[in-house]
């Protein structure tokens, strides 16, 4: 099943009734009538063996189709669907399971096929072809998980109501912006009472990745059932519909702790960032802490460049396209060049979409930063322009904790002041106003 966990996740007991519907009513007995068998049942999918690798094609059209005629009317994001991959070889029969190289290549294959879809191994195309009357696209080599060899895949696409399927398709498998699920980091370490400590970093990261404004992170519970495997990280993001996954290790040697993380992208499986901290292994709680701080801070950043770097590669961009390019410009520097060209982001962002409150916070934030560096020939003017921006920021979203942010710092940059006096009065007027912001955003720091 495409996107088990996240249905799971959104609503757990809906998702299971109809699954198991769905096995029940459709599924199975459309196994049983091409003379199959479903081996073991793996709660979001089977295993099943045929006589014939015809009857195994037949099988997963039929009931591919008829699944996709009973939740046709079912908003695309909570669609159920399938996918089923399919090769053909010798098997070792177990008592409740069947084994072998070419069980765990159709489990690959599986991975491959498109929601709704079917793929399969060359020998299996060469027993179907000329009998059944369907399209293939050649997938070309692929090299497996854990398969020595290459193996040829070929999708089908041309059969019964599937071919309806794909202009819907890509909204429900479209994975969100900022959306990520931090696996569980493995102990390194020989002591395993250690493993508090490590699922304490992949908890607390949790939890500090999803105050980053416009962030999707996946819950916990939902993470840790990937806790002990070696995850295929392309497969989880289309399950879990994420665009990023972080993965780390925690490694005790005496009194040093040494944490390794790495962000990958889950469509791709490319690694986009790698970062190590060394710590005196002293109070294992601040630690904790300081580390899940310093990585969502750095990770935040991470994450806004790499959205930039896909949106710069979108023939069409949206406001947050747009926005993401204008923050990550920021991010680079604080240099003229940067800030003017990320307000030329943000401008672009507020013609598409005028009351994208994010790119008029990034607005004022550039004219507030060019007026306090006392680099610009009319401050009056820039500080007023961000008063006007954060204003009507405010009066979308009052609670928008960059907009009450900004315009904290805003009011310590009052105009007909030298440098010195106004960093003095700065000073005085942030004693008076943070606490009050704090009680607003707390995430703040």
């Amino acid at each position: 099943m495409v996107s088990y966990s996240r249905l799971m996740h959104i609503e757990e007991e809906a998702t299971h009734a109809r699954v198991t519907a769905l096995l029940t009513d459709i599924v199975l007995p459309s196994v049983t009538a091409h003379g199959g068998r479903v081996v073991k049942n793996t709660g979001d999918g089977f295993l099943a063996e045929f006589p014939s690798a015809v009857d195994a094609v037949r099988s997963a059209i039929r009931f591919l189709d008829l699944v996709f005629e009973r939740t046709v009317d079912v908003a695309d994001g909570r669609r159920i669907q399938f996918r089923v991959g399919i090769n053909i070889g010798d098997v070792i029969v177990g008592t409740h399971d069947i084994f072998g190289d070419d069980v765990n290549i159709a489990a690959r294959l599986e991975a491959l096929a498109e929601p709704g879809g079917v793929c399969l191994s060359s020998s299996v195309l060469d027993q179907v072809r000329g009998k059944i009357d369907v399209e293939v696209a050649d997938l070309g080599e692929q090299n497996l998980k854990n398969i020595a060899r290459p193996v040829r895949a070929y999708g089908l696409t041309g059969y019964g109501r599937k071919i309806a399927a794909p202009s819907t398709a890509p909204a429900a498998t479209s994975a969100p912006r900022l959306s990520i699920i931090v696996l569980p980091f493995v102990n390194f370490g020989a002591d395993a009472a250690q493993d508090y400590f490590v699922d304490g970093v992949t908890e607390s990261l949790t939890t500090d990745l999803s105050r980053i404004p416009g962030s999707f992170v996946i819950a916990r519970n939902t993470a840790f059932s990937h806790k002990g495997k070696s995850p295929d990280i392309r497969k989880i993001g289309r399950e879990l519909s994420v665009r990023y996954a972080l993965e780390g290790s925690v490694q005790r040697s005496g009194d040093r702790l040494r944490v390794n993380v790495q962000l990958i992208d889950a469509e791709s499986g490319n690694h986009l960032w790698a970062e190590r901290f060394d710590k005196p292994a002293a109070d294992l709680l601040d630690i904790q802490d300081e580390i899940g701080s310093r990585l969502a801070n750095a990770l935040d950043r991470e994450l806004v460049e790499a959205e930039a770097q896909r949106a710069a590669r979108s023939p069409h961009p949206d406001a947050l396209d747009l926005y993401f390019q204008g923050r990550a410009c920021w991010n680079r520097g604080m240099t003229p060049e940067h800030l003017m060209a990320a307000r030329k982001f943000f401008e672009r962002a507020l013609a598409l979409d005028a009351d994208h409150v994010d790119a008029m916070v990034g607005m004022a934030t550039v004219d507030a930063t060019i007026a306090g560096s006392f680099a610009s020939d009319d401050r009056a003017r820039q500080l007023a322009a961000a008063e006007v921006a954060l204003t009507r920021a405010l009066s979308l979203e009052p609670h928008h904790a960059g907009a009450i942010w900004r315009s904290a710092r805003s009011t310590c940059l009052p105009t007909g002041q030298s440098r010195e006096s106004a960093n003095a009065n700065a000073r005085w007027r942030w004693i008076a106003i943070w606490p009050t912001r704090m009680a607003v955003c707390p995430s703040i720091s």
